[in-house]
């Protein structure tokens, strides 16, 4: 299995979505996708037609505008994503539950290539169908936090002990742009980061 840049743009954009939702900030443009990930805004756009038609994400029109998650995030596994994008997670179709076509070996039920594939094949599905974007985006504000680094799309100065949760805590959902903005410009709008302050927010 190898994933395509297609698939990999699109896995990256979905953890970015779910980042900014569990953020404040459940719609985000293309254009901050592109430039956050530095990728080509077209082919962003081609994925994202891709992502919406198969339910994944959901837009919207207009100057605020922009993409947002359509399910929730613990509705959404990496392996189906993979699949739709780039096919079946099997090393060789002949050991693919999902698209299953013979190949040339005369004894398929004796093939030591085949047996190896199968395990190789439940490898991979057994993790990427297990973990969800949920999962992700919590280790990865988990790993913003722990190396004390300032998540992206917050557009602000605020400090980051008050929008990332304590150990054990989960991380605020559901939260709506307007609460997400006073809680972000409020008293703490000017904090420092890793010893650098940081002024008014852009």
């Amino acid at each position: 299995m190898k994933i395509s840049k297609r698939g990999e743009y699109a896995l990256r954009s979905l953890i970015d979505l779910g980042i900014a939702s569990e953020l404040g900030w459940p719609m985000l443009q293309v254009s901050e996708l592109a430039s956050k990930e530095k990728l080509p805004i077209k082919f962003l756009e081609q994925i994202f037609t891709q992502l919406k038609r198969a339910g994944y994400v959901e837009s919207r029109r207009g100057k605020y505008g922009g993409y947002s998650l359509a399910r929730p995030m613990r509705q959404i596994k990496f392996g189906e994503v993979i699949r739709m994008i780039d096919g079946p997670l099997a090393p060789i179709r002949c050991v693919s539950h999902t698209s299953y076509a013979p190949c040339s070996c005369p004894d398929e039920a004796h093939c030591g290539l085949r047996m190896l594939m199968f395990d190789v094949r439940n490898a991979i599905s057994t993790i990427l169908d297990r973990h969800t974007l949920a999962d992700i985006v919590e280790i990865t504000l988990r790993k913003y936090r722990r190396d004390k680094i300032t998540p992206p799309f917050l557009h602000r100065s605020v400090a980051l002990a008050s929008i990332l949760p304590t150990e054990g805590e989960q991380p605020s959902r559901g939260k709506s742009t307007v609460e997400a903005q006073k809680h972000f410009s409020g008293s703490q709008g000017s904090q420092s980061y890793n010893g650098r302050a940081k002024g008014p927010a852009e």
